[in-house]
């Protein structure tokens, strides 16, 4: 059996607890995640009671002795969150309420290696204790396997089949067979799953650095088209021959790219860890971007997971707006904006924030755009200040996208030399955008009270966009005084097809 060793300072944490609860009658057991993660070795972020008793009662005693707080986290299966100040050991600690025996309460568990248990006692110095492990799930985890505790575990919650990917995607595991047999059979469980905790799962297999796999074991096991119809309707649709891959085949190929342009650790392939060298050699100028994509615009999505997501979706206009044009030439005229209507109905279809949503979907939207403005030749300051003005925060993030896009089209033709020059053009309009010196954002010239009273013209759309004009040409320093921006709306104005140019 193997021995499980706690930090004296998790020890510490859980010693004080544990009085707190024997004073009150109760007493319990370490299970699940945190103790796979001793066996592996890995950082403890969370720990796993379950305890007899009323689990939120004592979990606000908990939260009250160590000062943090508390709040139910499933209240059906009685598990709640005690959240530690700044600077405990852990950054949390799940209560289960313990369903009769020990032994009964690990059956119920899904996977082996989360169905481990060692009693509370154990913190004591003096008071070791044998891990208890009814299902062999100490064997997995030397053995690097998810395997299901009994056959009915996910006819028992329809999530499960996602966290078993996810355990895959976070640990570096594989499935057993007869798991992922047991998954197609139980598929269909995953409709009736809460759209929340479904996206929670996603995102979670989407921030793991091998998401690409994860999404092709999504697909094999009968479960990616149950979450995203959109992506597997690509299947088969095929493009120009300047691209290796189908769409379906492309978006897939995308989020590799990602996952090795974003990865921590450098990649195990020759060619991917010389494409990652060259990325971030010429980037070493910016170091803020590797924070850019561990930001969390909420907490526990992080950017690089929306950023994959945008990767996954940024084609999924194309099946509609494929034809050819007079020569035979296949065309997806239109399947950005479609993608990002697309992209968006499937960030509310998950409940992931309005933030996050506006965010997909304008890298979808936007993802053409850096190749547009080059023209034969380095983009105008007209171009790049567009460019940041419509794309906001997301300029980074669509940048990184156009990149992964170029190496899932050309695929294994991409040659190097190219690759380097694409990244010498992203390289360039971040350098012209952020090292430059910018003055700070001049003030307003004029009003839209000044557009209607100087134009003699009523409220509506055309006041903004000849605000926006104006200001685009304040901005490039075209004009200076309110004078001459009056006089350019009015010019403007008087343009025919002035509407058609505005909103371009």
């Amino acid at each position: 059996m193997p021995v499980v060793s706690l930090h004296p300072p998790v020890r510490h944490l859980l010693s004080g607890l544990r009085a707190a609860w024997l004073a009150n009658g109760a007493d319990g057991y370490l299970t699940g995640g945190f103790l796979r993660d001793l066996l592996l070795d890995r950082a403890v972020r969370d720990i796993d009671i379950a305890l007899s008793g009323d689990a939120l009662a004592l979990a606000r005693l908990a939260a009250d002795a160590v000062g943090g707080r508390c709040f139910a986290l499933d209240e059906e299966r009685g598990i709640t969150r005690i959240v530690l100040p700044e600077g405990a050991p852990v950054a949390c600690i799940d209560v289960t309420r313990l369903r009769g025996g020990i032994e009964g309460d690990l059956a119920e568990r899904d996977f082996t290696i989360d169905a481990m248990a060692l009693p509370l006692s154990a913190v004591e110095p003096r008071s070791p204790q044998p891990l208890i492990d009814p299902f062999s799930g100490a064997d997995d985890v030397g053995r690097r396997i998810v395997r299901v505790v009994s056959e009915d575990v996910f006819r028992a919650d329809g999530l499960r089949p996602l966290r078993a990917v996810r355990l895959c995607a976070e640990l570096g595991f594989s499935l057993d067979a007869g798991t992922s047999a047991l998954i197609r059979r139980d598929a269909a469980f995953v409709d009736g799953v809460a759209p929340e905790r479904k996206r929670d799962e996603l995102s979670r297999i989407l921030a793991a650095e091998c998401a690409a796999p994860s999404l092709r074991l999504l697909d094999d096991l009968d479960l990616l088209e149950r979450l995203l119809p959109e992506v597997t309707v690509c299947r088969g649709v095929s493009q120009p021959k300047e691209h290796y891959w189908d769409v379906f085949d492309h978006l897939l190929e995308t989020v590799a790219a990602l996952d090795f342009m974003l990865a921590e650790n450098e990649p195990a392939g020759e060619r991917e860890a010389a494409f990652r060298r060259e990325l971030w050699g010429q980037l070493a100028w910016l170091p803020s971007a590797r924070a850019h994509f561990r930001e969390e615009p909420v907490e526990g999505r992080p950017r690089a997971a929306l950023l994959k997501l945008a990767g996954l979706l940024h084609d999924v206009g194309k099946p509609e707006t494929k034809a050819p044009d007079r020569t035979g030439r296949i065309h997806f005229l239109g399947h950005m904006a479609l993608g990002a209507e697309k992209a968006s109905a499937v960030m509310r279809r998950f409940r992931f924030s309005a933030a996050e949503t506006r965010l997909v979907a304008t890298i979808v939207e936007q993802h053409l755009r850096p190749g547009q403005m080059s023209s034969g030749g380095p983009p105008t300051r007209r171009a790049l200040y567009r460019f940041f003005r419509d794309t906001g925060a997301a300029a980074l993030d669509i940048l990184f996208l156009v990149l992964a896009d170029n190496l899932a089209a050309r695929g294994p033709r991409l040659r190097f030399a190219t690759w380097r020059g694409n990244v010498a053009f992203a390289s360039y309009i971040l350098a012209r955008h952020y090292l430059e010196e910018e003055p700070p954002a001049p003030s307003r010239l004029i009003t839209g009270d000044d557009v209607m009273a100087g134009l003699d013209i009523g409220p509506g759309p055309l006041v903004g966009r000849l605000l926006t004009a104006v200001e685009e040409a304040h901005s490039l320093g075209e004009v200076s005084t309110r004078e001459e921006a009056l006089a350019l709306a009015r010019r403007l104005f008087a343009e025919a097809g002035f509407s058609n140019a505005a909103s371009g």
